[in-house]
Parts: C-alpha cells; structure tokens; sequence
C-alpha cells in the first residue's frame, strides 16, 4: 500500500522495451539504486541521460525482482530489472552511476556483484562515477581500488575522502573529473544535474551536452 507520504515514480523504459541496452550506436547507463538511495540524485542521473538519448537501465540491490525501491526520502522508485537479472550485469555500458543517499549508498557498498563489476568497468578503462554520499561510502569505504585521486563527494563525508588521501584541493568543485582513472564524482542532489551532463559530455561531447542541457533551463 502506498500512502500520502510516498509517490510511485515510473523511472523505468516502457515494458515492451529490452532492459538491457541492444542497440551499438546508443550510449548504455546503468544506475544501480538501493533501498535508501538520494532519489532526487537518480531521478536526475536517469532523466539527464535519456534526454541525451542515452539507454539506461535502473538497476535495483537488495530489492527482489521489479520491487519500487524505497529512497532516503520515501519516494518509491520502479527500477528496470533487478542488478541480478540475466543480462545486466552481463552488459557493456558506457558509464556505471551510483547515486548517494544514506543508506543507500551502504546497501550499494554491501554489494559484491556491483563492486566487481565496478572494478571491471575501470579495468576496461570506461567511465564509472558516484555522487553525494557515494564516493565516500562505496569507494574509499568498501572498494578503495576504485577511489581516484582528484574526487569531491557530499560535505558530510569528506572526511573520509580525506583520511583516504584523496586531494584535498577538489573537494569543494561541484564535479570532478579523474581521467587517469575514469571516474566523475559529484557532491549531492544540487549538483546532480551536473554530474550527468558532464558525464554526457564526456561520452559524447561537449555540442551532445549543450544541446540537452539548453532546453532544461539552466542557471
């Protein structure tokens, strides 16, 4: 039952549609999402990304099957596919984003196929990226391999980005970029919008990223 406290928001492609990105000449997402996950940071991540004619599937950890998944706010979101599903983790994907949020981004850390398949996508040198809470908790907290160098994340964890030796000089920048590692972070739901239009440019460039991010009126 959902009350009046909590909306059930359609994320996914339509049914009849493959979760799982087919077409070679169509830049593929995943955006893994947790009970507890920064709703308004995936929302953003995955409207950003369709807008630039992206296919992304929201993937859900910890939730069985196409269960809403309930965010840090109590909004529910209906993923694609759960991240066990045939297929998705399976996939090739032009960027792997994670959303922050407390604790969804513990319940995405506490995930063993996510983070393996995270270390795949930086072992084939393709973007990977997190936000808010995120590269704080998944990557210097549970998988320090995929932690880069030059990183930002949410104001309430720098600490650990700090303690992890990341450099100190980024970490108040809106986005960052650590190319040698091939990694976009980004410091919470205000700077989502960013994040995913830098993400956009990055894969596809900066004329891709202008003209998706022109419509949506931004400052």
């Amino acid at each position: 039952m959902i009350t009046a406290l909590q909306t059930l928001t359609m994320l996914s492609a339509p049914r009849s549609m493959p979760i799982v990105c087919t077409a070679p000449s169509m830049p593929c997402a995943l955006v893994p999402i947790a009970p507890g996950s920064e709703e308004l940071e995936a929302t953003a991540i995955v409207n950003v990304l369709r807008r630039a004619g992206w296919s992304v599937t929201l993937a859900s950890v910890g939730v069985p099957g196409m269960d809403p998944v309930s965010c840090a706010r109590n909004q529910l979101l209906v993923p694609d596919a759960a991240i066990e599903a045939p297929g998705i983790l399976d996939s090739d994907y032009d960027a792997i984003l994670l959303p922050g949020g407390m604790p969804g981004a513990s319940n995405l850390a506490a995930s063993s196929p996510l983070l393996e398949r995270l270390r795949r996508q930086a072992a084939e040198k393709k973007w990977y990226g997190a936000i808010c809470a995120a590269p704080a908790v998944v990557f210097a907290g549970a998988a320090a391999d995929l932690l880069p160098q030059q990183a930002t994340c949410h104001p309430a964890f720098i600490e650990k980005l700090e303690a992890a030796g990341c450099d100190a000089n980024r970490f108040l920048d809106r986005v960052v970029v650590d190319d040698d590692r091939g990694c976009v972070t980004s410091r919470g739901p205000g700077t989502a919008i960013e994040f995913a239009l830098k993400v956009v440019e990055l894969v596809q460039g900066s004329e891709v990223a202008e003209a998706t991010g022109g419509p949506m009126v931004l400052p």
